[in-house]
């Protein structure tokens, strides 16, 4: 008799993620898919047609390692030109297969088994899988609620000598908060006696609305110092499914990484790279995001305003949580599979964002999505 095969886990506690459910509960019943966050229209043509032309140019083998070069120095002129640090394109930034991706290599590079990490709930579902293979222990530190603030008191009593690094994601999934002046001037000041590095998830770095400006870690030089920074052309470019991010650091830190990285994925898709050079020559399409998805935010919030959710600020990101306490009593997941299967917009509980499931009877919805898609959804949710 065959013996069965002994597999010991390394993420014995991860399963199919709550997004993956979502969307296909969302399938199945037809409903409106706000759940899972991705725009449902397509990218700009002309960065469609850079993609052709590189490949017709002949750009189709293995790219150096780090990255396409003209892309490297594109990504360093724009962080140079925003956010007023100058990384070296040669030495201080990698081109990456997408933030997930930067993420994890990072945290294996730079993480140590019997490490801590601090991550600050409610979070990415990445984050604390990461931390597990790496060999550490995640140390989750929640979000004040409510406000979504980050709580420095808490913060400070979690640093511990076996801290390596704490994870800051502005602006905020899920809660589409965002970091002010104060909150680095604070994180930079709580962290300065220290050796805890600050690995800064900044995908929706474009989509900070009402005049704010992004609060990049490479503004604040304490920070940058310490300090790895995760983006996504992803999410800047509505073309999630290229899976094209990067990473800039400094050189020390850039050099672990990168011994990761080459093993790791190796090197990044090579037409793709080069489109993407060609087209940040011209900064218009991500400087005019904001306007972009404020529109979005606006049109969907004013959708929202007569009914019974109440509406929490959406500072940044393409997202907007909703409490639905006067709707129902449901627990936050049994909510929202309710309105996928009975209302017909699907959204995603933020428990599933918290490692301890904390409820809170919020849902999250998306609003990368086209006008006419977040009017049939809107059209659905009045009945509430």
């Amino acid at each position: 008799m065959t013996q069965p095969l002994a597999i010991d886990s390394r993420l014995p506690r991860v399963g199919t993620t709550i997004f993956t459910v979502m969307s296909a509960l969302a399938q199945q019943h037809g409903a409106v898919n706000l759940g899972q966050g991705f725009p449902d229209f397509e990218g700009d043509p002309a960065l469609l047609d850079a993609v052709t032309a590189a490949m017709r140019a002949g750009h189709n083998q293995y790219p150096p390692m780090a990255g396409v070069p003209a892309l490297r120095e594109a990504i360093a002129a724009k962080i140079e030109a925003l956010y007023g640090r100058c990384f070296d394109p040669g030495e201080e930034i990698t081109v990456t297969a997408g933030a997930t991706q930067a993420l994890l290599t990072t945290i294996l590079a730079l993480v140590h088994p019997g490490d801590e990490v601090i991550v600050l709930d409610p979070c990415y579902d990445s984050y604390e899988p990461n931390i597990v293979l790496a060999g550490a222990t995640a140390v989750h530190v929640p979000l004040t609620p409510g406000s979504f603030r980050p709580d420095f008191a808490r913060i400070a009593a979690a640093l511990t000598p076996r801290t390596r690094a704490i994870i800051v994601n502005t602006p905020h999934n899920p809660s589409a908060t965002v970091w002010r002046p104060e909150d680095m001037q604070q994180l930079a000041e709580l962290l300065r006696p220290t050796r805890v590095l600050v690995i800064a998830d900044e995908v929706y770095e474009h989509m900070v609305f009402d005049g704010q400006p992004h609060q990049s870690i490479a503004r604040w030089p304490a920070l940058a110092e310490r300090g790895v920074i995760v983006s996504s052309f992803g999410k800047t470019y509505h073309v999630t499914g290229w899976k094209v991010g990067y990473v800039a650091a400094p050189a020390a830190l850039m050099a672990e990484f990168r011994k990761v990285h080459q093993f790791n994925v190796f090197t990044v898709n090579t037409p793709m790279q080069h489109a993407l050079a060609a087209y940040m020559a011209d900064p218009a399409p991500y400087l005019g995001l904001p306007a972009f998805y404020q529109a979005k935010r606006d049109l969907f919030r004013q959708g929202l305003a007569g009914s019974r959710l109440r509406l929490l600020p959406s500072e940044g990101s393409y997202f907007q949580c909703v409490d639905y306490a006067a709707v129902s009593d449901l627990p936050e997941e049994a909510f929202c599979r309710w309105l996928t299967e009975q209302v017909g917009v699907a959204a995603i509980p933020l428990a599933a964002f918290y490692a301890d499931g904390t409820e809170q009877r919020l849902a999250r919805f998306c609003f990368a999505k086209r006008d006419d898609t977040l009017l049939r959804a809107l059209e659905r949710l009045a009945a509430l």
